[in-house]
């Protein structure tokens, strides 16, 4: 099979094809014929040497996948050859096939095609765990999205808008602030021409993949028992934090990385968004939003494209 290799940290001239065996799946896996693969900020990293893959998992870039499945390791029971699946994984997916642990797969929704399901798994685990798990998020609460045209911006807007919420969001460009409004948020702010910090108002939920620079200001934007949850820390990870606020008005900061979480933990959250968001997807009332698209050829262009941040959503390899 043809995968993306990085010959050395660096650049994305440093992305090439290259041939490989096909993986085989273990007891619990399944084998994935790629027909798309999503692009995240963290493949940026792991390129750059800064995010290296968990112990055991494969070293090719890519955390997200559709396609079918072709074989199904023996102790595999809910897939069989032949189904259509979106999956998460610690590692792989910029190839034409991948493994991907069977609990972690997702059937792809109807009316979702193949390219667009490579746009979910990412952004979707990320959303539900952060913003309705640690989060806790309940209709009638305003959140806060930084970060309103990323791929995880985009969708959380979208299920923070579904689940009865009302959505605040910071972009860069006017231009994205309308694309955020389409998505279903209330408010959207651009962070490069209005103190947003001050028209946000009082929100109970901020989710925050800045980092420092947000920090103080976010917790200023949080109402009695708020919630900041970090998911990313872009422009730094330390910060000097007054306390004060944080207890006299008895707020929660936290955050999480999905990707080092065990297999059974992934499991646990995609049994809930099967639940809870796969009937939002077959009713059209969520989707995702694809930005471009890319050959898998061409996943150094598919990297520059991130990098640049006019992005509006998901960037997408196909296979």
């Amino acid at each position: 099979m043809r995968q993306i290799v990085v010959r050395a940290p660096g650049g994305p001239d440093e992305m090439v094809i290259a041939r490989a065996d096909i993986p085989r799946p273990g007891p619990d896996d399944v084998l994935i014929k790629v027909a798309a693969a999503g692009v995240n900020h963290a493949d940026l990293l792991q390129r750059e040497g800064k995010y290296p893959p968990p112990s055991g998992a494969s070293p090719v870039l890519g955390m997200e996948v559709s396609g079918t499945v072709v074989a199904c390791g023996d102790d595999v029971t809910e897939w069989r050859a032949g189904d259509a699946v979106c999956a998460l994984l610690a590692g792989g997916g910029y190839a034409e096939y991948c493994v991907a642990p069977a609990p972690q797969c997702l059937p792809v929704p109807s009316g979702v095609s193949l390219i667009e399901a490579a746009a979910l798994p990412e952004a979707l685990f990320t959303v539900w765990t952060n913003v309705f798990q640690r989060g806790r998020l309940v209709a009638g609460e305003t959140i806060l999205i930084h970060g309103g045209t990323s791929g995880v911006g985009c969708m959380a807007i979208q299920l923070a808008h579904a689940f009865g919420a009302r959505v605040v969001t910071t972009a860069g460009t006017d231009a994205k602030c309308e694309a955020c409004r389409r998505l279903g948020a209330d408010v959207a702010l651009n962070y490069r021409t209005t103190d947003w910090a001050a028209d946000a108002g009082t929100v109970d939920v901020v989710l925050d993949m800045v980092g420092a620079p947000y920090f103080a200001k976010n917790i200023g934007a949080l109402a009695i028992e708020g919630r900041l949850v970090g998911i990313a820390f872009m422009e730094g990870s330390r910060a000097e934090i007054d306390l004060r606020p944080i207890m006299t008005k008895r707020l929660t900061v936290t955050g999480s990385t999905l990707r080092p979480r065990t297999v059974a933990q992934k499991g646990a959250i995609a049994r809930e968004l099967r639940e809870h968001v796969w009937p939002l997807l077959e009713r059209g009332q969520v989707r995702p939003v694809i930005d471009t698209t890319f050959p898998l050829a061409d996943a150094a262009d598919a990297h520059r494209r991130m990098e640049s941040g006019a992005h509006v959503g998901k960037i997408v390899l196909t296979v």
